[in-house]
């Protein structure tokens, strides 16, 4: 056979071993993605990982009042078993002043970082408006911060289009609040209580203002209040 023959033939192998290589590195990146953000403390010591009854694919259920109430829309709730404490942070409200979210100290919050180039947070804000007018609460309270870079203008547009009416417009464009926070979506919600603790997240989207949140939300408000 002809050496022009040979490499003809020997063709058709080689391309098979450089598409099994190329896809043995892509499973190799895909697994050191994920080992990557399970030791970011996403999924850390003191979350519990056994599997519910019957096997149904939920977030772990943490602990206290709160247990098992991640269910339903609320499915994807990763529940802590105990209160975490946040780093201080610092945004901007609608007229550029700086707040801390400190200021929210003895409140139920939930903190819901956002942007506008997210088609989910576009979809999502209007349950996030209703679920703040659905409570009516002075004890709790949505507070939505814009994680665009810039200007606020923008995010304030965005509001605008989804006629958000209960939302006030905050903002942190530095791109320093989400690692801050160990945000590895868009968008992120985080669940405080009074004292400022993260009780638990989600991330993206959810029925905010679905019967599984407004109840998961309340149980907050009812241990903020000593169990009333």
């Amino acid at each position: 056979m002809s050496k022009h023959k040979q490499n003809a033939a020997a063709g058709p192998n080689n391309w098979a071993v450089y598409l099994l290589a190329a896809l043995l590195a892509a499973l190799a990146g895909f697994f050191a993605v994920y080992v990557n953000f399970t030791s970011n403390g996403n999924l850390d010591r003191d979350t519990d990982l056994t599997p519910p009854p019957g096997g149904a694919a939920t977030a772990p259920s943490g602990g206290g009042p709160l247990a098992g109430l991640n269910r339903g829309d609320m499915a994807t709730f990763l529940l802590h078993k105990q209160p975490k404490d946040l780093p201080a942070i610092d945004f901007s409200d609608s007229g550029g002043a700086r707040v801390s979210l400190s200021g929210w100290q003895g409140k139920v919050v939930l903190v819901n970082l956002w942007s506008t180039w997210c088609h989910p947070c576009l979809e999502e804000m209007p349950a996030l408006d209703r679920l703040k007018a659905k409570i009516g609460d002075p004890a709790f309270d949505v507070v939505a911060i814009s994680v665009d870079r810039g200007g606020i203008e923008k995010p304030r547009k965005f509001l605008d289009n989804v006629d958000a009416r209960h939302l006030a417009l905050y903002h942190e464009g530095s791109g320093t609040l989400g690692p801050k926070l160990r945000m590895v979506g868009m968008p992120t919600s985080l669940l405080i209580d009074a004292e400022g603790r993260e009780i638990g997240r989600l991330v993206g989207p959810a029925e905010w203002d679905g019967a599984d949140a407004v109840r998961l939300i309340r149980a907050a408000l009812a241990e903020n209040r000593g169990g009333s």
